[in-house]
């Protein structure tokens, strides 16, 4: 154990011998711990007990501070006792016990030797925050653990205590209580029209004018940040999150001298402790990764955090006195917060997955202990990527061309568009496209000018990113970490796992790249995403049809007609996305990056109204080329016009009151006695048009043609036989009365109904029945007007119950009209008392 005896006295100290005692005991263990106790920087040192120890952080700037925190307490620089390892800087030496990783530079590593040599303990910090490479590292250490490591030790940590399914994975539970001060919660919602920023900021100036101590405000991004610190230029601002330098970092994460406001992204949630913190502004965002498959858009999105998550920030606020807190939304709405955050393995692409997962041996993740299941669809997608990729063969293994893209340690596309372009040029693009907020403009070129001049902290960690990537391509050897024992501080081949790019599904399989082509940005772009290949709408317009089918529309001028878009997304409510980064391209380039996307094909379909043919060249679900059929099949424009009318409804058809009336005779027939009768809703007759429109569609070509189908006859192909024959029977289209006369049987209602006059019913004593006596048909009795005067299927009851009150009522308006006192003896009639017919209606 390597905790000195001078530490702070942090609350995990006191469960440190329950810790060790049951990794001892059971190999493996769950510590809930909240933040600030100490779990980061004191519980490594107590597993160094058990020999070289590896700690997995989810972010690099976590990993970064946590080392250096560690460093710090044992009094040594970072690399001694204390080292860390993110993508591209590593500070290690032969004397490193504990070494502090990013999740994705431990799963490469876990892949490279699942033995994991030389590790004897692995602490998973904040698995709470369920990023999909934490869940997918504890999966993998689970399963080398039981087939092959059952020595190593594997503690888990969390800052909440949702921990049950983890639990159930790992084993016994230790809990750490915070000792935190009493903290004051005030809402500060926006004002109508108030962006977050200007809310955030209020919020602020606020917390400084009530009290001591410096305020930790939380936003959703590096854009919030920066506009939030434009609004607060009077005050001291440290802004904090995973894109700045780390000499910045680093300064927000040491005491400052005056009182400041540290502007920050969910960085500094639980892993990281920003000392003199009095006062917290949450804005209640957060960005997180989403996919939407079905219109091939991804990226970050911001939405609300859960309640775990505010009060993890709030917590920051109590750590050292008492604190306050200012949340930037109602009060009202804090009930309906999610109660934990979503895990990303739901929400995110999966083609990453699907490839670290055909790496491990199991393309569908199945025999593995998880503590949610990647979904099989959007892991199905992943896979269909990577196929036309060449990462998967066919039967779903991967290919010595996969095991090259996952060691460079990018997103697949990414990977593939870095290897199959292979200049100097693809590793710029594929940096920016990477970490596409270094864009100030929707241009790839403007971009990429602006960085390879600039001499700021952003460009600079870009130009070594390219540097990084290019050493990759240039060697056909893997790109192996050093030894621990070789001490380095920028290795440009350390691999750690980027965050995923947006991903979705395309048919594309590796294109061949002209070297004439190796200077064009926009061929990167379009072998990482091909199915975005797009073209203009019309001249002029700023709308462009990607390959995948889905319309996005460019904020500034449209002047190429082809676009190789790079990100693009879409927010609710919108019609189209918004292309957020591209670069001009052609039809030639096009056809040369996606070559598979490309079809050529006679297309019959429903347009417009009507069946349209033509012999047509697409790239995706963009039209290249495309003349007219003289003589189209006929198969094909029967299909047509029955996904015409599928498309559009029954509506395209005529429905004169003949075939109306035999609908609804046929639907009550179905509802009252089933088979044989069959179905007549719409999506009964759209489904089954090929039986009862068999003929009407054959020689059908347009929606004129359509409106002169007869749908009685067409409908009566769906009687059933013999029972056909006795449709009269069983749903008479009309009735006798009483009085001689036969009113006809509306069906129009769920119940039949039968409109007569009261007078025609006089002696009518049992209700009528239809449907073989399952149905009883509703009265509507009238008066010698044709008025509803009562609504009755219980004769019986009417005239002993309802009669009296009708004849009392309307005797003395029409006299000349009998209202016998029996009506059971009375005569059923339609005259009036002199003989002369009443009126008809």
């Amino acid at each position: 154990m390597l905790v000195p005896a001078d530490l702070p006295d942090l609350p995990v100290r006191a469960v440190l011998d329950d810790v060790l005692g049951v990794l001892r005991e059971r190999g493996a263990a769950v510590l809930v711990a909240p933040p600030g106790t100490g779990k980061t920087t004191i519980v490594p040192l107590a597993l160094a007990e058990f020999g070289r120890v590896v700690v997995a952080e989810p972010r690099r700037l976590a990993a970064r501070a946590a080392a250096g925190r560690m460093a710090a307490l044992l009094g040594e620089p970072v690399g001694g006792t204390v080292g860390y390892a993110i993508r591209g800087d590593r500070k290690v030496s032969r004397e490193t016990r504990i070494e502090v990783v990013t999740t994705g530079l431990l799963v490469r590593r876990l892949q490279r030797d699942p033995d994991l040599p030389g590790v004897d303990a692995v602490l998973l910090d904040e698995c709470h925050e369920r990023h999909l490479d934490a869940d997918l590292l504890l999966t993998l250490l689970l399963d080398a653990r039981a087939g092959l490591r059952d020595d190593l030790k594997l503690l888990a940590t969390s800052a909440t205590v949702a921990t049950d399914r983890v639990a159930a994975l790992l084993g016994p539970v230790v809990r750490a209580e915070a000792r935190t001060f009493p903290v004051t919660v005030t809402h500060t919602p926006p004002t109508r029209g108030e962006r977050v920023e200007s809310c955030v900021a209020r919020a602020a100036r606020r917390a400084l004018s009530e009290g001591d101590g410096d305020v930790l405000a939380f936003l959703p991004g590096a854009g919030e940040i920066a506009r939030t610190a434009a609004l607060l230029d009077d005050v001291p601002v440290a802004p904090l999150h995973g894109r700045l330098p780390p000499a910045r970092q680093d300064a927000a994460l040491r005491p400052g001298t005056d009182r400041r406001v540290v502007l920050a992204t969910a960085v500094a949630e639980s892993s990281l402790t920003v000392p003199g913190v009095r006062a917290v502004v949450d804005s209640g965002l957060a960005r997180v990764p989403r996919t939407d498959h079905r219109r091939g858009l991804a990226g970050l999105v911001t939405t609300r955090v859960s309640a775990s998550v505010a009060e993890q920030r709030a917590g920051r606020a109590g750590r050292e006195a008492p604190g306050r807190v200012y949340r930037c939304w109602p009060e009202h709405e804090h009930g309906t917060l999610p109660a934990q955050p979503e895990p990303e393995i739901r929400t995110t692409d999966l083609t990453r997955l699907a490839l670290e997962l055909a790496c491990w041996g199991t393309p569908d993740g199945g025999g593995l202990d998880w503590w949610d299941p990647p979904p099989p669809g959007p892991l199905a997608a992943g896979r269909e990527v990577l196929t036309a990729l060449g990462a998967l063969d066919p039967a779903g293994a991967v290919t010595p061309r996969g095991r090259r893209i996952a060691e460079i340690g990018l997103h697949p596309r990414l990977a593939r568009a870095l290897l199959d372009a292979g200049s100097t040029l693809a590793a710029e693009v594929v940096a920016l496209l990477d970490d596409d907020t270094l864009a100030t403009g929707t241009d790839v070129a403007d971009t990429l000018r602006r960085l390879r001049t600039d001499t700021g902290p952003t460009a600079t960690r870009w130009r070594r990113e390219v540097k990084r990537l290019s050493r990759l391509v240039s060697t056909d050897q893997d790109a192996a970490e050093p030894a621990p024992g070789d001490r380095t501080t920028t290795d440009p081949a350390t691999v750690d796992a980027a965050e995923p790019a947006p991903g979705d599904r395309t048919t594309t399989d590796p294109a061949t790249v002209d070297p004439a082509d190796a200077g064009d940005p926009a061929l990167v772009v379009a072998l990482a995403y091909p199915e975005r290949l797009a073209r203009r709408r019309g001249s002029g317009s700023r709308t462009y049809l990607m390959a995948n089918g889905t319309a996005v529309d460019l904020p500034g001028p449209a002047h190429a007609e082809w676009l190789a878009v790079a990100s693009a997304d879409r927010r609710p409510g919108q019609a189209h996305g918004t292309i957020r980064l591209a670069a001009p391209a052609d039809e030639a380039l096009a056809r040369r990056a996606a070559p598979t996307l490309l079809s050529e094909a006679d297309e019959v379909t429903w347009s417009g109204g009507d069946v349209t043919a033509n012999h047509t060249v697409r790239l995706g679900a963009i039209v290249l080329r495309e003349r007219p059929l003289a003589n189209p099949d006929p198969a094909a424009v029967r299909a047509a016009v029955a996904d015409g009318l599928r498309a559009e409804g029954l509506r395209l058809l005529p429905w004169p009151e003949r075939a109306s009336r035999l609908r609804a005779r046929m639907a009550l027939l179905h509802r009252a006695m089933g088979d044989p009768w069959p179905p007549v809703s719409d999506d009964a007759l759209l489904a089954a048009a090929d039986t009862w429109l068999g003929p009407e569609l054959t020689t059908a070509r347009r929606r004129a043609d359509l409106s002169r189908v007869d749908t009685h006859a067409a409908l009566s192909r769906l009687l059933p036989w013999p029972e056909a024959a006795r449709l009269d029977e069983l749903a008479p289209d009309r009735l006798r009365v009483p009085s001689g006369a036969r009113p006809r049987v509306d069906y129009g209602a769920e119940e039949p109904v039968l409109p007569v006059k009261l007078q025609e019913t006089f002696g009518w004593t049992e209700t009528p029945t239809i449907a073989d006596g399952r149905v009883a048909v509703v009265l509507h009795l009238l008066s010698p007007a044709g008025r509803p005067v009562a609504v009755t299927r219980d004769l019986e009851s009417f005239w002993r119950n309802g009669y009296h009150q009708v004849r009392a009522e309307l005797r003395g308006r029409y006299p000349k009209h009998p209202w016998p006192a029996d009506p059971a003896l009375a005569t059923p009639t339609a005259r009036t008392n002199r003989g002369h017919p009443g009126p008809r209606g």
